[in-house]
C-alpha cells in the first residue's frame, strides 16, 4: 500500500513538472512587443556603439509566420556593426515542408564558401530550431548558434502555436519528434538560448538548454514576439558575435547588465523545478 502511495505521488509530481503552455494572460499580453520595438528605437543609437564586427556572415532565420521582414531590424543593426547580415529567403516560415531544410542547408554553405568563413546562426522561436539543426548537421560551416525564445526542449506542445503549425505545415508535431530529440542535445560549437519567464507563446522551460564549457542561456525581460528586436536580447546577440574565432566565453552579467539581466538558470529541468 504505502509504494503504491509512493508511485502515485512521484506520478502526480513527474505531471506537475510538464511544461504547460503560457497563461491565457501572458499570451493575451503579446502585443507588448510593439512597445518592445519603440524601445529598439530609442535604444538604437547606443546599440550602434557597440564593438564593431569583422565581417563574418550571419544568417537569421525568422520565427514561425515571420519572414525577412520579421527580422529586418535586427539585420539592419548588424549590418551597421560590420556584419553581413543575411535572411533566409524563402518567405513566410510556414513550417518544416518539403523542400526548407535543403533551401536553408544551401543558403548556409553558400554563404560559408563564398565568404570563406564560418556563418553564426541567429533563429527566433521555430527558426532557432532550424538553426539548431542546421549546426548539428555542418559544424564545420557554423561559427555558433543564438537562438531567440526557441523550445527545443522538454515538450513539442508547451507552446500556443502547435495546432497551427500542423495545419499549415502538412506535418504532426510527432511526425518531426525525431527531429525535435535532436535539436536539444549539446552542438559541437558554441550556443547561447535567450529566453524570456515572460512569453506569452511557448513554455519559456523549454527554449533553455543544459549550460556547458561552450553552451548558455541568457535571461531577457519581454515577450516572445520582441524577442527579435528587444535592445536586451540584441545586446546579448552583439555581444556573441564579437567574440573572436575559438574564444567564446560565456555572457557577463557585470555593471549595467546586473540590474538588466536575470540570473539565467543552467538547464531545463532546472527551470522546471521553480
Amino acid at each position: 500500500m504505502t509504494h503504491a502511495k509512493n508511485g502515485g505521488r512521484e506520478k502526480r509530481r513527474r505531471e506537475h513538472l510538464q511544461p504547460k503552455p503560457p497563461s491565457p494572460w501572458l499570451a493575451a499580453a503579446e502585443p507588448r512587443a510593439v512597445f518592445e520595438l519603440s524601445w529598439f528605437a530609442q535604444t538604437l543609437p547606443l546599440l550602434r556603439l557597440s564593438k564593431r564586427g569583422d565581417g563574418h556572415p550571419v544568417l537569421v532565420l525568422p520565427g514561425f509566420l515571420g519572414g525577412d521582414a520579421s527580422t529586418a531590424p535586427l539585420k539592419r543593426l548588424l549590418r551597421s556593426l560590420g556584419y553581413d547580415a543575411r535572411g533566409w529567403l524563402q518567405g513566410q516560415n510556414l513550417g518544416l515542408r518539403p523542400g526548407v531544410e535543403l533551401l536553408m542547408i544551401r543558403r548556409l554553405r553558400d554563404l560559408h564558401l563564398s565568404s570563406g568563413r564560418r556563418v553564426s546562426l541567429i533563429g527566433w522561436s521555430l527558426g532557432g530550431i532550424y538553426a539548431r539543426e542546421l549546426a548539428r548537421q555542418h559544424p564545420d560551416a557554423v561559427r555558433q548558434v543564438i537562438t531567440l525564445g526557441s523550445p527545443f526542449n522538454l515538450s513539442m506542445r508547451a507552446n500556443h502555436a502547435w495546432k497551427l503549425y500542423e495545419l499549415l505545415s502538412g506535418e504532426t508535431i510527432d511526425a518531426q519528434s525525431e527531429l525535435f530529440e535532436r535539436v536539444g542535445r549539446p552542438l559541437e560549437v558554441p550556443a547561447t538560448a535567450v529566453y524570456t519567464r515572460t512569453d506569452g507563446v511557448v513554455a519559456w522551460q523549454c527554449c533553455l538548454q543544459e549550460s556547458g564549457p561552450t553552451a548558455e542561456n541568457v535571461e531577457v525581460y519581454g515577450s516572445h514576439s520582441g524577442l527579435g528586436h528587444n535592445p536586451l536580447a540584441l545586446e546579448v546577440i552583439v555581444d556573441r558575435l564579437a567574440q573572436p574565432p575559438g574564444e567564446w566565453l560565456a555572457f557577463e552579467r557585470r555593471g549595467w547588465r546586473r540590474a538588466a539581466f536575470p540570473r539565467a538558470l543552467d538547464s531545463p529541468e532546472a527551470a522546471l523545478e521553480r
